[in-house]
């Protein structure tokens, strides 16, 4: 009985070790979980590739300064499900990036939904 609960002990702290990476991964730590952000930019790269989806664009400040983001979304699969595909972004695109701000000031979103130049909206998360 004891050794039961020896290996039982030891396969629980091996389960727990091993999921630590993929609770830390998907907490989105750093990130300003209440207030939201929009951001009018420009797509200067879009990368449609796992674990995340990442969109790369310049936004100008008030000051007319070129601000150069990155705005990360969920896995293709997840997006995939919500109406975005390959091809749902180019270079030169003008849309506008809504999600919440790293926390550190720097030009960081995690991706909540995109609106495109012609007024659609594709969200990130959920289903169509």
């Amino acid at each position: 009985m004891k050794n039961k609960w020896l290996a039982a002990f030891i396969f629980l702290a091996e389960m727990l070790t091993l999921s630590g990476p993929a609770f830390a991964h998907h907490a989105w730590r750093g990130f300003d979980n209440v207030n939201q952000a929009t951001i009018k930019g420009t797509v200067t790269n879009y990368d449609w590739s796992n674990p995340h989806v990442w969109i790369y664009f310049e936004a100008t400040d008030d000051k007319g300064a070129v601000q150069k983001w990155s705005a990360g979304g969920p896995s293709p699969s997840r997006m995939a499900n919500t109406g975005w595909d390959k091809n749902t972004l180019k270079p030169g695109d003008q849309f506008s990036a809504t999600g919440i701000r790293a926390n550190d000031g720097s030009y960081i979103l995690r991706l909540e939904k995109v609106t495109l130049a012609d007024g659609r909206e594709l969200i990130c998360y959920g289903k169509r």
